[in-house]
């Protein structure tokens, strides 16, 4: 590794470090030693091939972990890398509790960083799931059925915020939630407004 790839705002996060410091600074060898470019992205140390993102490094309270972006098309020949909860489709996780592990790992994850740089090269992508795929919680049918306009607003968004729209109505257990979530999104959704804009 060079000092010529180190970029400052890394640096910045290392040394703010409360947890994790020498995990994330033998993360960063371990990438570095793969040729890609550092950058600082998402609050994060985050290392780029040609301006394309390839890995991710942050931390938990229980684990730290390197995120790759594509990682759903690896092959995971180890059987290591973790979907962090079921509505993640294109990251995947390796997940570290202590330096050991990952110096004992050094030459996997090179390989997993490797195959994800040529995942990369060869333009692959992920097939995302389409926001028609996604449950439609009957509390929210019921509204687009009653409210036209808001059938017409929802199917105008961006297939982006229909998916957060439809993870956020789907999450709670009891259907008084749901609805309660429904009713106070709908001056949003017809306002052509995203879940978080």
């Amino acid at each position: 590794m060079t000092t010529s790839h180190l970029n400052p705002k890394v640096d910045g996060f290392l040394n703010k470090a409360k947890t994790w410091k020498e995990e994330y600074e033998k993360l960063r060898n371990i990438v570095l030693d793969c040729e890609l470019t550092e950058e600082f992205k998402w609050m994060h140390p985050c290392y780029t091939f040609q301006d394309k993102n390839i890995v991710l490094i942050h931390g938990f309270k229980q684990y730290c972990a390197l995120l790759f972006h594509k990682g759903a098309l690896l092959k995971d020949a180890h059987g290591i890398l973790i979907q962090q909860t079921e509505n993640v489709q294109a990251a995947r996780q390796i997940r570290f509790t202590d330096v050991r592990e990952i110096a004992a790992m050094e030459t996997t994850l090179k390989d997993y960083i490797y195959e994800a740089i040529e995942v990369e090269k060869a333009g692959l992508e992920v097939n995302f799931k389409k926001s028609t795929e996604f449950t439609m919680p009957d509390e929210f049918q019921n509204k687009l059925d009653e409210i036209p306009a808001l059938k017409t607003a929802f199917e105008a968004l961006t297939p982006g915020r229909q998916r957060a729209y439809l993870l956020h109505f789907s999450a709670p257990k009891q259907s008084k939630t749901r609805e309660s979530r429904v009713e106070k999104c709908i001056s949003q959704i017809l306002d052509g407004k995203g879940l978080n804009d």
